[in-house]
């Protein structure tokens, strides 16, 4: 089954390569000349991508809004065509994930849509359920029995014995059927339904785990559909955490991707995510860290089941706001890390609202 875009351009020529190029890449196209069109289309249908031209940045706004809203396509991506006159930064601020100058040109719009169609693909396989009865165990405050109803990439949807279970983050234990080992894996509850049923979204997925999951999901499909051919790209700078690549197109913000790179007739793998939406002008900077942070950074990383470079560059932004801001002390909550004011359970937000309800500045 072939990928579906939607277009929005009223430029011919635009509209003459862009079929031309996402024919080729076997990337249905359905084509919209007004933006009441394309938002009516988008809450009706499913797209793995949006592309819409930036000639009138409130009609492309307003569709890539539109998108975001439409549960079916909230996790569709966002390309934008601009002219030069727009750049980068205008077509991001209106909500782009990929950015496209005008005019296009064949070979350089095939090349940027390759890297695109792999992420479309990504994407696809994530929101791919396979219907599917396993038993399994939950793991929060109590134990909790359960059955899939069917299953993803991205999470999964369960029938618990019994009741619900409230807490909103656990530790889930299932034998996948054909595969040698359990599947350990953490998620939150995203929903819940009538008769005790809920929806699972995984979260800090390890390659492993996404590993394991495509394979038995692709295993269950028909026709297992193969991945892109792999994006060459150049690697610029190199370290323990991290690197910089130059790609002809870049990747969204957490984009998992392998990197394979031959040194001394050897094949390194190595496994993370991107760090950045779009072409930015970086400084590389390299610094000796003493041994005894290495490894504490090393051991968060491991609790908490996210990488090196992320545990390492959210330390630093929260020893700088601190550095800046003396009082404030920052801590782990259900949503993530917070910022308090230090030595009382006072969040930073809640003063900054005071502030604003007063009507008055900081």
């Amino acid at each position: 089954m072939n990928l579906k875009s939607l277009l929005l351009s009223c430029d011919e020529k635009t509209v003459r390569i862009l079929r031309r190029v996402l024919s080729d890449l076997e990337i249905d196209v359905e084509h919209c000349s007004a933006a009441d069109d394309a938002i009516r289309r988008i809450t009706r249908q499913r797209f793995e991508a949006i592309i819409v031209d930036g000639a009138n940045a409130e009609e492309a706004g307003n569709v890539l809004r539109g998108a975001k809203a439409a549960p079916v396509n909230k996790r569709a991506l966002a390309i934008v065509l601009v002219e030069a006159s727009v750049g980068l930064k205008g077509g991001f601020e209106m909500g782009a994930h990929f950015v496209l100058h005008k005019p296009l040109a064949v070979e350089r719009a095939k090349a940027s849509f390759r890297a695109v169609r792999s992420l479309m693909k990504r994407e696809r396989r994530l929101q791919l359920r396979v219907p599917v009865q396993i038993r399994v165990e939950c793991y929060g405050a109590g134990r909790y029995k359960a059955k899939t109803i069917d299953l993803s990439e991205g999470g999964m949807a369960l029938q618990f014995s019994g009741r619900v279970a409230k807490e909103n983050s656990l530790r889930f234990s299932l034998e996948l059927p054909g595969m040698d080992q359990k599947l350990e894996i953490y998620g939150e509850l995203a929903w819940e339904g009538n008769e005790d049923q809920a929806g699972v979204r995984f979260t800090n997925a390890t390659d492993e785990q996404r590993t394991t999951l495509r394979q038995w999901l692709n295993s269950q499909l028909p026709e297992p559909e193969p991945d892109d051919p792999p994006v060459n790209c150049r690697l610029t700078d190199l370290s323990l955490g991290g690197c910089y690549l130059t790609t002809n197109s870049p990747f969204p913000r957490g984009t998992r991707v392998t990197l394979s790179i031959k040194t001394d007739d050897q094949i390194e793998l190595m496994h993370g995510p991107t760090d950045a939406e779009e072409p930015v002008t970086n400084r590389a900077v390299s610094i000796r860290i003493p041994e005894q942070v290495r490894v504490e950074i090393e051991e968060t990383a491991h609790r908490s089941r996210r990488d090196f470079s992320s545990i390492a560059n959210e330390m630093l932004a929260e020893a700088v706001k601190q550095r800046r801001v003396p009082g404030i002390a920052f801590a782990t909550e259900a949503a993530g890390r917070v910022a308090r004011i230090a030595g009382t359970g006072i969040e930073v937000w809640e003063i900054v609202q005071v502030y604003r309800d007063e009507g008055k500045n900081w």
